[in-house]
């Protein structure tokens, strides 16, 4: 992601309008942990503040780091300061869902955070459609990683099922700690279930829980698995032999997709390949491009400081409209002046095959 946009900034010139633009990249994980952690999330919101050179952010990864910084970049004095997702998908940051949400992440009471793809109400809904509708499975059980992500998408999916004619044996948490999940598949595989789905992202001992799932209930062909966009784009995963025949779903187009369409989408997957020697292991590497683009376009706009910048995207005026030959992903890219969402709500479904993410179908949003 962050070489995806460096090598658009290289192509226009490191520049937004009349200001000179710099990239400075942060990470919300730490080593010990191997995933993003709360801690460093808020030090990096403060960090954001404290470095007055900066005028957005773009990210977070995870809804659950952008729920921790959000609020610190509302309530920035020389602010609010921007923020706009390529990956967040949890409903809450833009919209009702859980209590309080969203306005407890909006403090002063204006909006400073945006998306550039779509959320888990649509995406658990597309998820348990398809593996009602498409995969024709009638049982499914289902696991969460006890975190705001996969917490969000699972109750998405489990909201739908019953619409969708698929019962829905369970849903709990797995403990990212386990050092295995024999047991836990054990008691599932009593309930005779046809499906698995994963709420939550591979970070938080996913390869683990899916060698499991298989040596208990047996690979795809016998007990189906799906996972939402947090176990897309892991190399790891792909090259895992219990993964193959693993549906996931993607909160946008996939890089396949985007490359087949052509237009700006094309021609970026072209360039990029052509530095890098090989596509991006993500497709959520030109939805990072595409917030860039929203922010380069916000900062255009603006005086060059943090609240005109913000203001450009929710003051009430025109807003952020980035035209389809225009936009890195091959579509029109407009964000709502109230909510911060994108227009764009397309979920991809994509499987795991000889260690790479095969393109299935569009799934309609409904």
């Amino acid at each position: 992601m962050n070489n995806a946009i460096r090598l658009y900034l290289d192509q226009v010139g490191n520049k937004a309008g009349k200001f000179k633009i710099k990239f400075k990249p942060y990470d919300d994980s730490t080593a010990a942990k191997g995933a993003w952690d709360d801690a460093t999330c808020a030090k990096n919101a403060q960090d954001h503040v404290a470095n007055t050179g900066e005028v957005a952010v773009m990210g977070t990864y995870n809804s659950g780091c952008a729920k921790i910084e959000v609020p610190v970049l509302n309530q920035d004095p020389d602010g609010p300061m921007l923020m706009v997702s390529h990956a967040n998908t949890n409903p809450g940051l833009t919209k009702p869902w859980s209590p309080g949400e969203p306005d407890k992440f909006y403090p002063t009471g204006k909006r400073n955070y945006a998306r550039v793809v779509t959320t888990d109400d649509f995406q658990g809904t597309a998820d348990s459609t398809f593996v009602a509708k498409d995969l024709n499975k009638k049982n499914c059980y289902v696991l969460n990683d006890n975190q705001t992500y996969g917490q969000g998408v699972a109750r998405a999916f489990v909201d739908n099922a019953s619409k969708v004619g698929l019962n829905i044996l369970g849903n709990q948490a797995w403990d990212a700690k386990q050092t295995n999940y024999t047991a836990l598949f054990q008691r599932i595989k009593s309930k005779n279930p046809d499906c698995i789905f994963l709420g939550g992202i591979y970070d938080n001992n996913g390869g683990q829980l899916i060698k499991d799932k298989v040596k208990v209930l047996g690979d795809n062909t016998k007990v189906m698995m799906m996972g939402p966009d947090g176990f897309s784009g892991y190399t790891p995963l792909q090259k895992l032999p219990e993964g193959e025949g693993m549906y996931l779903s993607f909160a946008g187009l996939d890089t396949e997709s985007l490359r087949k369409n052509g237009g700006g989408a094309g021609k970026f997957l072209d360039a990029y390949k052509a530095k890098y020697g090989a596509d991006p292991s993500t497709s959520y590497a030109l939805y990072a491009v595409a917030a860039v683009q929203v922010i380069l376009e916000a900062i255009s706009k603006s005086d060059g400081t943090r609240k005109s910048i913000t203001d450009q995207v929710f003051g009430g005026g025109s807003g952020i409209d980035i035209p389809a030959d225009k936009s890195v992903i091959g579509k029109e890219i407009k964000i709502d002046t109230k909510t911060g969402d994108t227009n764009n709500k397309d979920i991809s479904i994509l499987q795991l095959r000889s260690g790479k993410e095969a393109f299935v179908k569009a799934q309609p949003v409904e």
